[in-house]
């Protein structure tokens, strides 16, 4: 009688596997605790494998590099995108403060106008600076206004602080203003204290401007202010021009050297005010005459 083939050996029972593998551990255990053989068995068993990780470890390693790469890229196009914007808003933010600058001015030239037009007959018209000439000798500007805007030559130019210069050539649509500062001008002006009249004229030098021909003994002192005269007819009275800086006083000269600041920025303006005497009206020119003709 023939048997049915066996499909799977039969071992020993698992309580005998765990009973000796239990046995094994704990031998083991023992072994390693009073021999120390193991500690040199795993360490040349970390040298054999190790090279292993390292080739198990390349795929993750390439996966941690390509995720690095994207990630870099994605910053470095974020950080374009990013510096763009902060341009284009420190661009904004420029503009901006020079035109809230420029607002500022303005509104100084405004209040300067009506100061002057209270206290004088003088009207002004606002022009713009289109540029400087290039002779490092003359101190000149070009304003954007012209014959045709009614600008005559001799007019008196102004800020908001006070005499920038005087208009001294003349074209259809700009014209050409001598600085205060340029060595071939000058001012009559009037210490406020004292009311002393004299001269300024200028030195060539932006922030300098020179009180001539006054004797080594004239009333005259550090901070004075120096207004327009009047004398000419050319700049109207009472306006700002300089305050004395400096004074030396050589007692073997004649003259004292008496070096004043002006207190207009005759450099650094982009709008100016061009000065222009109103004339009066027929009855206010008969009411003065009928005023002389009574006194008379």
């Amino acid at each position: 009688m023939e048997t049915a083939p066996q499909f799977f050996r039969h071992g020993p029972g698992p309580f005998a596997r765990l009973f000796v593998f239990a046995l094994l551990s704990c031998l083991l255990i023992v072994g390693d605790t009073r021999f120390k053989y193991f500690p040199q068995l795993r360490q040349a068993i970390g040298v054999v494998i190790f090279p292993l990780q390292k080739i198990a470890y390349i795929p993750a390693n390439i996966y941690d590099q390509m995720e690095e790469f994207i990630a870099s890229f994605n910053l470095l196009e974020e950080n374009i995108k990013l510096r763009q914007i902060y341009l284009e808003n420190r661009e904004q933010l420029l503009k901006l403060a020079s035109l809230e600058a420029e607002n500022i001015h303005l509104r100084n030239l405004l209040g300067a106008v009506q100061h002057i037009e209270t206290k004088t007959r003088t009207k002004a018209v606002l022009a713009k600076i289109l540029y400087t000439p290039r002779d490092p000798f003359n101190h000149k500007i070009i304003l954007n206004k012209g014959s045709q805007h009614h600008i005559q030559l001799g007019q008196a130019v102004i800020d908001d602080k006070g005499i920038v210069g005087q208009i001294t050539q003349l074209y259809p649509w700009s014209s050409e203003v001598t600085l205060l500062t340029d060595r071939d001008h000058s001012v009559p002006v009037q210490v406020v204290r004292n009311s002393l009249r004299s001269v300024v004229s200028g030195t060539g030098k932006n922030d300098q401007l020179e009180l001539r021909y006054l004797s080594v003994n004239t009333d005259i002192q550090r901070g004075d202010q120096l207004v327009t005269s009047g004398i000419g007819g050319v700049y109207p009275p009472g306006i700002p021009v300089a305050t004395v800086l400096r004074i030396e006083r050589d007692p073997t000269g004649d003259f004292a050297q008496i070096i004043s600041t002006p207190v207009a920025g005759v450099d650094r303006n982009r709008q100016v005010l061009i000065l222009s005497l109103i004339q009066p009206d027929s009855d206010d020119a008969s009411e003065a005459l009928e005023i002389e003709s009574g006194k008379n």
